[in-house]
């Protein structure tokens, strides 16, 4: 009889280390929900700081200035490390070999099967888009089509005052605050919010009671 050790396929990690591995991917994977309410402040505040940072530096320099000079900052780093670890293998006669032989070893490629994906899904928002568009451009539910020149009125006096930049910017600074400030304020803030959304709907129920009948919206309860 044949060792069960011996043969291929058979070896198999302890429970132990299987658990290990599996709670090590899934702690690695970090959501953008996590980010934005600060579970890791470490991690948050990083992407929080070279987000703002790249979008400052948009609005300072042109978009080819500010991706040539972070290139040619990483140029910088790499290339300093490689002759500095060439300089201390010749001092200490090493034999180490090239400082990113892990990194160089490593799979960069993107998978079709990952690519497919990603498409697909992108695939399928914009198709919903689309269908959006299309009913509230088409006049399919007056009272949306409406909503809708409202908030495009009111984004020009927006664009008048903010250019892209700007708006990107405040709209990192809010990803990273409303969403904490929220989690600590939640009764207060969604008390506050059911005031408005009852005004609203009242507002709106008055607006359909003055449009003919025809147009008036029914909604499926």
């Amino acid at each position: 009889m044949s060792d069960p050790m011996n043969q291929p396929g058979q070896i198999s990690l302890p429970q132990g280390l299987n658990d290990g591995h599996s709670t090590t991917s899934k702690d690695s994977k970090f959501s953008v929900n996590d980010l934005v309410h600060w579970r890791d402040p470490k991690k948050s505040g990083v992407v929080f700081g070279v987000s703002l940072l790249l979008l400052l530096s948009l609005a300072a320099f042109s978009v080819i200035s500010v991706i040539s000079y972070l290139l040619l900052a990483l140029l910088c780093v790499t290339i300093s490390f490689r002759i500095y670890k060439s300089i201390i293998q010749a001092v200490q006669k090493s034999n180490e070999g090239h400082p990113f032989k892990a990194l160089m070893e490593k799979d960069v490629t993107l998978p079709p099967e990952t690519f497919r994906k990603h498409v697909d899904l992108c695939l399928t928002h914009i198709n919903c888009v689309l269908k959006q568009m299309s009913r509230l451009f088409l006049v399919k539910d007056l009272v949306d089509s409406l909503k809708l020149a409202v908030v495009m009125w009111l984004l020009t006096y927006v664009g008048a005052v903010f250019n892209g930049i700007t708006i990107l910017i405040l709209a990192d600074i809010l990803l990273f605050s409303v969403p904490l400030i929220y989690e600590k304020n939640k009764t207060q803030i969604d008390h506050y919010i059911n005031i408005v959304n009852t005004q609203v709907n009242t507002a709106i129920a008055k607006l359909q009671e003055k449009l003919p009948g025809a147009m008036k919206r029914c909604k499926a309860e």
